[in-house]
Formats: structure tokens, C-alpha cells, sequence
């Protein structure tokens, strides 16, 4: 076998340490808490960012401006005792999406900018109460201020906050700002009820999920069981309106006792975050598990993709429409199928091409013969065979006499060598 020149297996060595360099700062994804928990007097401020799971969804996101206040500022706001679910709507309003570094605020087209909010994604703040106005004043100060609906004149939200400094900056990705105060907003500052105090139909309805609300609410036993857990934890997997409706024949089909348990299974008696169900694989009872009945799912994650499998099918989560312990709802792409009311509408593989009796009976023939069978069969043969049948090794041992590659097969790592010093500009000797 050849070898590599000393020299040369320095630079390829360098070449993949660059690699994996440049691959790690690709990936590189920012984390709020790490960041603001190395400055100790916005500790009150990052407090609150995990209590209301703000931030979780300041990490999934990119080219984000978070604007912190510091721990005199929130003493100011907690002194009015907000219900926690107030206190995210307002800290929401802090969460700008988009990239504000401190070059970036000195340098707003015409001196001033509308920048949209994470209160504002929420869908909850009427008009344009979701937005905070950006200045370039005088004298190098930048003013903050949330804009509001009585705002007639249009000539901008008061500017009720100031720059004080940046505390660190990702450029383009993240960048946290200190300002002076809370921004003060009558919307976000308005009294919240609490998740169990709402009606769980009207957040599915206006959020895209009103096919299902509304054939929630036909069915008595599955709204009360859902009504009864809210408060002692609750997520729903909510179908959109698209997949909900074209289910619906088969629904009508269904027994009374089936449609209460297909909906039912839909939910989860625990509180489940998506940062949670992102940091969990297995199995989860349904609010349709009862004794022999099984009625459970499995939570699959891949990164920041969260699948739900049934023995049926499987649904991915595509949107958040709550997240506010005890209560989460997520809307999923596919109605979910329980296996214990679809068991006839399982999809079923293709049948197999049947083996000739001969050949399934008779014992294994000389390798020479079988390499000969195997290249006169039809190629989707192949795909059938058992895994590790005689005809597998016959296939392998075929592909190798006629140049195919294999793991650990020293044709395959010479012309590996080749092409990686072709590549590289490599000498071999």
C-alpha cells in the first residue's frame, strides 16, 4: 500500500482542522441565557426571559435585537404585580425582530425606524401596538419607544426609553442592547387571563386550526376531558384546517365513542414546551389512553424538527399557537391516526414478487452458480431478498470482482488516497 509523505500528512491534517473549524462556526447557534447569565445585573431580566419561555423562542430564532433592561428597571415593573402571562407580553415587546447592532442604530435610514416585535408575531397586539419606533436623536442618543393604536397623528410612538450600551453582539444574528427603562405599552401591559381562563376552541380558530375547534366542540365527552386538564397540564396537537377537513369523511364514519377518542387523541394530560419536546424522544400516553386501550404516540426530534408517529402515520409540529405553562398548543400538518380505530386503513407494503418453490426449498448452490443467478435476475429482485441471504453475499461478493467499492476493502482506500491528494495538491511516493 502507498504512503503519505510526513509533510504532506501535516498539511492534510491542517486542511481537515480548518474544516472542522469553519464547520463549527456554521453551526454555531446563540443561547440568551448563557449570554445575559455572564452579567449579573440583568440576573432578574434573564429570569424571566426562561420563567415565560421567551427564551426558548429568542434561540430558535436569528437576526433578533433583544433589548435588556436591568434589575432596577424590572423591580419597577414587578412592583406592580403582573400575572406572569402580563410579564411576557411585555418583556415580548423587548424582543425586536430584527438585527439592531450599535453601529446599526446610528445609522437608521432618515433617523428612524418601526421595528417589529415578538409581541407583535404573537397575533395578540391589535394595529400597530406591536411595534417599538427607533430614533437617532441628537448628540449621539437613541430613543425607544412602543408605538400605539391612539397614536392618530402617525408621527411615531413617544420615545419613553434610551441606548445605554451594548452588552454583546453576534453581528446579524443577535445583538442585546441595554436600554434605560421598561417601554411602557397599555396593550401588553393589559391584565392576562390565564391559559385555563381562555377558551381553548377560539385559540385553535383563530390561528388556523377552526375545522378541528369546531368539531371539537360537537363532541361533549372529548371538550369536557380537555376543559378538565387544562389546569393540571395540557398539550394539544392541533391538525390545520387543510388536513383537518380532508379527514372529515372519515370521521363521519366513526363511531360516537371513536370520534371522542380519535380528538382526544389529539391531547396530552402534561404541560410539554417545545423546548421540551425537542429534548425528548419515546413514547406518550393520550388523553384517549384508558386501560387496555393504548391510544399513544411518539415523539420523534431531529434538530428542530418534532414529529409525532402513530403506528398509522406520522405529523410534524409546524407552529406554536400557545406555549404559557399549564397550557401548550401546537399546530401539526396530518390528523393523528390511532392504530386502535385505523387498524384496516394501515397503509400495506407491496407484496413481494414470489420466490420460485425450487429455489426457496433447495439448498444453497456453489457461489460460482449463484453469482451467475443473481446477474441474470431482474435488478428489483434485490430489494426483496432477505438481508444476509445467500443471494446478499453472492451480490457483494459480485460487485467486488467487478470493481464495486466496499468498507474496508483496500481497492476502496487506495482510490480514496487518490482522489484526497488530487484534491489537496498531496504527493504520494
Amino acid at each position: 500500500m502507498q504512503h503519505f509523505r510526513p509533510e504532506s500528512l501535516a498539511s492534510f491534517a491542517a486542511a481537515l482542522l480548518l474544516f472542522a473549524a469553519a464547520t463549527t462556526t456554521t453551526t454555531h447557534a446563540h443561547n440568551i441565557t448563557h449570554i445575559l447569565t455572564k452579567y449579573p445585573e440583568y440576573s432578574t431580566f434573564n429570569h424571566y426571559l426562561t420563567l415565560t419561555h421567551l427564551a426558548s423562542e429568542i434561540n430558535q430564532r436569528t437576526t433578533i435585537t433583544v433589548c435588556a433592561v436591568d434589575n432596577a428597571a424590572m423591580s419597577d415593573l414587578l412592583s406592580k404585580h403582573p400575572s406572569i402571562y402580563t410579564v411576557k407580553n411585555i418583556l415580548s415587546l423587548h424582543v425586536l425582530l430584527d438585527y439592531f447592532g450599535a453601529k446599526k442604530l446610528h445609522q437608521i435610514t432618515n433617523g428612524t425606524a418601526l421595528a417589529a416585535t415578538m409581541f407583535q408575531a404573537t397575533g395578540t397586539a391589535p394595529g400597530s401596538s406591536g411595534f417599538v419606533n427607533i430614533t437617532d436623536l441628537r448628540g449621539g442618543k437613541v430613543g425607544f419607544g412602543a408605538d400605539s393604536n391612539n397614536n392618530a397623528d402617525n408621527d411615531g410612538a413617544p420615545l419613553t426609553a434610551f441606548f445605554v450600551k451594548s452588552v454583546e453582539e453576534i453581528p446579524y444574528n443577535i445583538s442585546v442592547l441595554q436600554i434605560s427603562k421598561v417601554l411602557p405599552s397599555v396593550v401588553a401591559e393589559a391584565p392576562t387571563p390565564a391559559p385555563s381562563q381562555q377558551n381553548l376552541t377560539s385559540i385553535m380558530s383563530k390561528h388556523g386550526c377552526k375545522v378541528f375547534a369546531d368539531t371539537l366542540v360537537t363532541s361533549s365527552e372529548a371538550i369536557n376531558t380537555f376543559s378538565d386538564n387544562v389546569e393540571g397540564g395540557l398539550t394539544v396537537f392541533c391538525p390545520i384546517d387543510d388536513a383537518f377537513k380532508a379527514f372529515l369523511p372519515k370521521f363521519k364514519n366513526l363511531t360516537v365513542t371513536g370520534k371522542a377518542s380519535l380528538l382526544e387523541y389529539h391531547g396530552i394530560p402534561v404541560y410539554q414546551s417545545l423546548a421540551m419536546l425537542k429534548s425528548n424522544n419515546g413514547i406518550l400516553n393520550t388523553l384517549a389512553t384508558d386501560g387496555g386501550n393504548k391510544y399513544d404516540l411518539t415523539v420523534q426530534n431531529d434538530g428542530e424538527k418534532v414529529t409525532l408517529r402513530t403506528k398509522i402515520d406520522t405529523a410534524k409540529i409546524t407552529g406554536t399557537l400557545i406555549d404559557e405553562q399549564p397550557l401548550a398548543i401546537y399546530t401539526v400538518d396530518k390528523v393523528l391516526l390511532p392504530r386502535e380505530l385505523f387498524k384496516a386503513d394501515a397503509p400495506v407494503p407491496a407484496p413481494s414478487p414470489a420466490p420460485e418453490p425450487a429455489a426457496a426449498d433447495a439448498p444453497a448452490p456453489p457461489k460460482k452458480h449463484k453469482k451467475k443467478k443473481a446477474a441474470d435476475a431482474p435488478a428489483d429482485l434485490d430489494s426483496d431478498s432477505p438481508a444476509d441471504s445467500p443471494d446478499d453475499a453472492a451480490d457483494q461478493s459480485a460487485d467486488d470482482n467487478s470493481g464495486g467499492f466496499r468498507f474496508g476493502n483496500e481497492r476502496y482506500i487506495n482510490v480514496a488516497m487518490v482522489v484526497v491528494c488530487l484534491v489537496f495538491g498531496f504527493q504520494m511516493v
